[in-house]
C-alpha cells in the first residue's frame, strides 16, 4: 500500500500554511522550517527591509546557496514545488 500524505500546519514568516508531506519527510520540514524562520529574524535583525517578503527573499536566496540544501531529504523537485506553493501564497498579500 502506497504511504498517504499527512497534512501539516506550518508557519513561515507569520504566516500559517496547510501543506501535505509524506510522514517520512514531517521531521526534515519541520527541521527546515526552524531553520528558515531563524533566519528570517536573523535577517530582520541585521537589515534593513520594507516587509516581511524582504526578509523570506532574503532567505530563501540564502538557504538556495547553502551546501546543506543540496544535502536536504527532499528531491529537488519535492523542494522547488513546495517553494512554489510558498511563493504563491505569498503574492496573493501583495
Amino acid at each position: 500500500m502506497a504511504e498517504e500524505m499527512i497534512p501539516l500546519n506550518i508557519t513561515i514568516a507569520d504566516r500559517n500554511y496547510r501543506i501535505k508531506v509524506m510522514p517520512k519527510d514531517e521531521e526534515a520540514v519541520r527541521k527546515t522550517l526552524k531553520v528558515i524562520n531563524d533566519k528570517i529574524l536573523e535577517f530582520r535583525g541585521n537589515f534593513a527591509g520594507k516587509d516581511m517578503q524582504d526578509y523570506v527573499s532574503m532567505v530563501l536566496i540564502w538557504y538556495a546557496t547553502q551546501p546543506q540544501a543540496a544535502k536536504n531529504e527532499f528531491k529537488q523537485d519535492e523542494l522547488s514545488e513546495i517553494l512554489e506553493r510558498m511563493e504563491k501564497h505569498l503574492e496573493k498579500f501583495d
